[in-house]
């Protein structure tokens, strides 16, 4: 197995230069979707599907009632862009942006079905394969939702590459994210100065946020972020309008919680007649729900040796954003760990080592063939 990934090593480096520029916005994945299905049925896929979010499926041996461990990686990049992603190679890095996160191991598992295709004997108890939608940003996680709509209490266990290899989610932190908008009157900058401007308006909301309490819980984190603000029309406008969006996350329920009631209590008391507040929910992350500790543990433990093994190191452990968010949050083992070394990511700049996507597809062949096995 380990000397057919070194076989086709030149074949995952081009699959990657390839599939990097292809653009992949959340919502948009449909190109790198059917670069894909196409991919998959060339290496002699027949049961390749696009579900209704746009998930592409590849399952194997999964019929009927059986429990199925699922492996996922998503499609999508951060990035709006609609053309063709910037990709170079320089000494013994690979750019382009979401060259990590997550096209990398999209790769990888994509040359993990081709493996299974090519040895169905390893196959002895059933795997979905899912290159999935809708991961970042405002994809509010789409397509692992389908996913686990679709299959509910037929999946065992759910793995996501994404990230890299030093870490291993063992807990998932939630999210909600909101668009406000604050709309007062306006009007000429002089010729009707005193007028409410809505852009101070929400100035005075975004300023008491970042004098809210945050909860304090033993060994958790709870944080909050405005990200964007606009509005107005001109230098010489008084603005009618203005909108932010704002998040806050926890890896404990009781952090969102106490942020959720915080952030609705402080809109209904600035909402004024001169100023009125509007809020819609975006996006929403559930963190963690009644998980079997003990079949959670053992999944961590399972793949904490696999890693090691491969890396020499032991990952660390982590809590997340991520697509375990959704399975953890419904009662399944989930975890999330990644299959090259790099950094930069979200940004342009994002690079990975060349020299870790051997060892990257080594180990998630091995974790996928693993879990295949027994």
């Amino acid at each position: 197995m380990l000397t057919w990934c070194e076989n086709h090593y030149e074949e995952q480096l081009t699959l990657l230069k390839t599939l990097a520029a292809i653009p992949a916005p959340s919502h948009q994945e449909e190109q790198r979707a059917a670069f894909i299905k196409n991919w998959l049925e060339e290496q002699g896929a027949e049961k390749v599907t696009v579900d209704a979010a746009g998930n592409v499926i590849l399952p194997f041996d999964v019929a009927g009632k059986r429990s199925c461990t699922v492996f996922m990686a998503h499609m999508d990049v951060v990035f709006p862009d609609v053309t063709p992603l910037p990709v170079r190679e320089e000494e013994g890095k690979l750019y382009a942006p979401g060259v990590g996160d997550d096209t990398a191991n999209v790769v990888a598992l994509m040359l993990c079905a081709k493996y299974l295709l090519e040895h169905p004997e390893v196959i002895k108890y059933p795997l979905l394969l899912v290159f999935n939608t809708c991961e970042e940003g405002l994809g509010n996680l789409k397509g692992v939702r389908q996913i686990c709509a679709d299959y509910k209490s037929r999946i065992k266990q759910l793995i996501s590459f994404d990230g890299t290899m030093e870490a291993l989610v063992e807990r998932a932190v939630g999210s909600e994210r909101w668009k406000v908008t604050a709309t007062t009157k306006g009007g000429h900058s002089y010729g009707a100065f005193g007028n409410p401007n809505a852009i101070a308006a929400l100035s005075g909301i975004i300023c008491c946020l970042y004098g809210q309490p945050v909860p304090r819980l033993e060994g958790r984190k709870t944080t909050y972020n405005v990200g964007t603000i606009q509005g107005g029309t001109s230098v010489n406008t008084i603005a009618q309008s203005a909108e932010m969006l704002y998040e806050y996350r926890s890896d404990d329920k009781r952090g969102l919680d106490q942020m959720r009631q915080q952030f609705q209590s402080l809109m209904w008391q600035l909402n004024s007649e001169e100023a009125k507040f509007e809020r819609e929910l975006l996006g929403e992350r559930p963190c963690g729900g009644d998980v079997d500790k003990k079949k959670q543990d053992n999944l961590l433990k399972r793949c904490e040796t696999l890693i090691k093994k491969h890396t020499g190191k032991a990952p660390k452990r982590a809590a997340m954003s991520t697509d375990c968010n959704i399975p953890l949050s419904l009662g399944i083992p989930a975890t999330c760990f990644g299959l090259y070394r790099g950094a930069g990511a979200h940004t342009r700049e994002e690079w990975l080592e060349i020299d870790s996507l051997l060892p990257g597809l080594k180990l998630g062949l091995s974790t996928v063939v693993d879990f295949a096995k027994k």
